[in-house]
């Protein structure tokens, strides 16, 4: 264990390795640069779902220390608050069963994600491509980030939805001044800044609420600057939990991804780390969904930075992981994020789920998905007014929403016609 934690001092050239670190300054600097990568898209999951962001905040923190360390510190990566359980804990919150039983969800899929990564290291990866091929990838994603147009719309054109007080349900106006800043932020921006649009669009929209009198801050006053962040206990209910069974796919796209992406920037094969990989972000998301946050992924925002700064060093994500663990350990920091008025989130969800949505296409477009082929676009199509709508029905007690049929659709549609079409 002991070398598990020891680097090499960088002797020279472009490229910094996983087990070389540069000075303790610049590897500092470079730990802070991924905190400010991460942050934006941590806390932005908790503060649209209702959850304590300071939470989440925290089990990220854990989380990456553990990811690393199951990854045998092979694999560089921020597990941050993963979008992909906004639709999930938004539907099982407003379930019978609350917040609790979208934590119980939270912890079944972290659950699930470790058993596929015992399988993964058992028999291989090459499963995976073959159950998930891009043409139903793509589409699950699109259908997460389109399903919550509806969310998006009543927080930032009637400032309702988890969180929204008297202070807060302002109409469209905080909404619309986030969404121009992010775009033009967006637009004008390049490099870094251009990635943290929506953090940076979500902060102006904050100051003209706070100047505008928008902003509840009292509970920012009493709030303390140093305790343990608030914990809760979570509950398991079928119905709640079968709305998450479609992150699972999502996040195992996500984690063989990444460790494709870190693979081929640092020249080391991976392949051995794929298993661990996705054991260490099921544990991260187990643990957190245990503890009262939001489910975690490998974040290609700091895979960016990697990229841009040829830095692989995993001790950096030591220090980013330690920095988000100290930053929940501040509730007055948390207060501040949890007092963000809902039609400045509502702004920002427009953008953000839109922008998910979309990643779906870009799955398509990179992997050279077939669209002529009416196989594919009967499958992707319905799969997606079916999610769009939320299409839904029960059987029994148990409640099939949209994202879970468009997901079945999407994975049971392809193979079964796709074999009737190669007869």
């Amino acid at each position: 264990m002991a070398s598990l934690f020891t680097w090499k001092v960088h002797s020279g050239g472009d490229v910094v390795a996983p087990d070389e670190r540069l000075s303790w300054p610049r590897t500092i600097g470079i730990g802070f640069q991924h905190i400010a990568a991460m942050f934006g898209a941590t806390f932005l999951v908790p503060v649209l779902t209702g959850l304590p962001p300071a939470t989440t905040l925290f089990f990220s923190g854990i989380g990456t220390i553990l990811f690393l360390i199951i990854t045998q510190n092979r694999v560089p990566s921020y597990l941050g608050s993963s979008f992909a359980f906004l639709g999930p804990i938004a539907a099982a919150t407003a379930g019978q069963g609350g917040a609790a039983a979208a934590l119980g969800g939270v912890v079944a899929t972290g659950i699930l994600l470790v058993l596929v990564g015992l399988v993964v290291k058992a028999v291989g990866a090459s499963w995976i491509n073959w159950l998930l091929p891009p043409a139903v990838t793509g589409t699950i994603v699109m259908v997460i980030g389109f399903n919550l147009a509806s969310v998006a719309y009543n927080k930032a054109w009637s400032g309702t939805g988890p969180g929204a007080g008297q202070l807060q349900a302002q109409g469209p106006l905080l909404g619309i001044i986030t969404l121009l800043a992010i775009g033009v932020i967006a637009a004008v921006s390049r490099g870094f800044l251009g990635r943290i649009s929506i953090f940076l669009g979500i902060v102006i929209g904050y100051v003209v609420a706070l100047v505008r009198g928008d902003v509840d801050t009292k509970p920012i006053s009493d709030a303390k600057w140093i305790a343990l962040p608030t914990f809760t206990s979570p509950t398991f209910t079928m119905s709640a939990i079968l709305l998450f069974i479609p992150v699972v796919l999502v996040l195992i796209a996500e984690n063989v991804g990444h460790v494709k992406a870190v693979a081929a920037m640092t020249g080391k094969n991976l392949d051995d780390q794929m298993g661990n990989a996705l054991m260490g972000d099921g544990l991260a998301t187990t643990l957190a969904g245990a503890g009262g946050g939001s489910g975690t992924t490998t974040y290609a925002e700091n895979i960016g930075v990697m990229a841009a700064t040829k830095v692989y060093s995993t001790i950096a994500y030591y220090i980013a992981a330690v920095g988000a663990i100290l930053l929940a350990l501040c509730p007055k920091f948390g207060a501040v994020l949890s007092a963000t008025p809902v039609g400045v989130l509502g702004g920002a969800s427009v953008a953000l789920f839109g922008m998910i949505g979309m990643l779906g296409a870009k799955i398509w477009i990179e992997s050279k998905v077939d669209l002529s082929n009416s196989t594919n676009l009967i499958v992707a199509g319905s799969s997606l007014i079916i999610g769009i709508a939320d299409v839904s029905f029960k059987i029994g007690d148990y409640t099939f929403n949209g994202i879970i049929n468009a997901t079945l659709v999407a994975i049971l549609g392809y193979h079964i016609l796709h074999a009737m079409r190669k007869r």
